[in-house]
């Protein structure tokens, strides 16, 4: 990257001035390392188009992809105490959530939100890795249920989109009972006959992965995807057997039946209302709704209104 930051940069910005050029015009790709231009990145929906890596993104950004036109309501997520353990480690758990509610833009680790993919009803639970890597507390849990009960109450699809470093450690106990916590609520869906669909995307691990991430009807995920339980360095000491190199990635995971398909980021949605579609026996989606939309409208910052309900 010295390259970019040594000559590239200096000289464009010598040409059209130093505020008028953002630090964020290039990405690096975090599997072949090549520079990509941010406006192809967001056009090919974060997918590197040299080698196909899937970058992370941000939960906003998925409901906008995957929802018909990129048109959701979001549901609130019920308050909860903000820090029942008065939790320090380095910093005040109260500073933490402070600085990551100012740097995503989210008040939490997870939105929800309710909408329509390929005309059929969907209640969407997207979690936001960039919040705190995701991590699982009371609030993260209260958004399950809350997803549940919005999925209940719509006669429709559950969707799960976990990326997610597991429980979050300054809740202690509190954050593990979210893992029995969101089982029930799944199972509420489930009981109901409505289907409960599982897009795992990277990372999916801890907590997160041993509760609600691995009990979907079906189990959908995003190519290279790191998917487990605890890290492959902690399992191979624990093992004392080498690991294979793609061990606990997507690919890997459909091979030995963990999960039933590997999905590309721009087929996701058509996939997701064929599912959807056969799931509830209503036939096959309209072609005009699974249609792929502009890239850029899959990326709007709009999302369509605030639901309370």
């Amino acid at each position: 990257m010295s390259w970019l930051t040594e000559f590239v940069r200096p000289k464009i910005r010598a040409l059209v001035g130093k505020n008028d050029v953002p630090d964020n015009l290039w990405h690096k790709c975090p599997a072949c390392e090549q520079m990509l231009f941010h406006r192809e990145l967001e056009e090919n929906l974060h997918v590197c188009h040299i080698c196909g890596h899937h970058l992370r993104i941000r939960a906003a950004q998925r409901v906008s992809m995957l929802f018909d036109d990129g048109t959701f309501r979001r549901i609130e997520i019920p308050s909860v105490a903000t820090d029942p353990l008065k939790f320090r480690d380095s910093r005040r758990y109260t500073d933490r959530l402070r600085d990551a509610r100012n740097n995503s833009g989210e008040k939490e680790a997870i939105i929800v939100a309710r909408g329509a993919v390929g005309g059929q009803h969907v209640v969407i639970a997207a979690f936001d890795f960039a919040f705190m890597g995701g991590s699982m507390g009371q609030a993260v849990g209260a958004g399950l249920l809350a997803a549940a009960d919005a999925a209940l109450a719509d006669n429709a699809a559950l969707i799960a989109i976990p990326a997610s470093g597991g429980a979050r450690m300054q809740e202690g106990m509190l954050s593990l009972i979210q893992m029995p916590r969101t089982v029930i609520a799944v199972d509420r869906v489930r009981e109901a006959g409505l289907p409960y669909i599982v897009i795992l995307t990277d990372p999916t691990t801890g907590g997160v992965s041993a509760s609600f991430a691995m009990l979907g009807d079906i189990q959908i995920a995003e190519p290279g995807a790191n998917i487990g339980f605890a890290g492959k360095r902690v399992i191979q000491d624990t093992v004392r057997e080498e690991l294979p190199e793609d061990f606990q990635t997507a690919e890997y995971l459909r091979e030995h039946g963990m999960i039933d398909i590997v999905v590309p980021r721009h087929e996701l949605r058509s996939h997701l209302a064929l599912v959807i579609s056969l799931l509830r026996n209503t036939g096959a989606p309209s072609s005009e709704r699974v249609t792929t939309v502009p890239p850029s409208e899959y990326c709007a910052d709009s999302f369509g209104g605030t639901d309370d309900d």
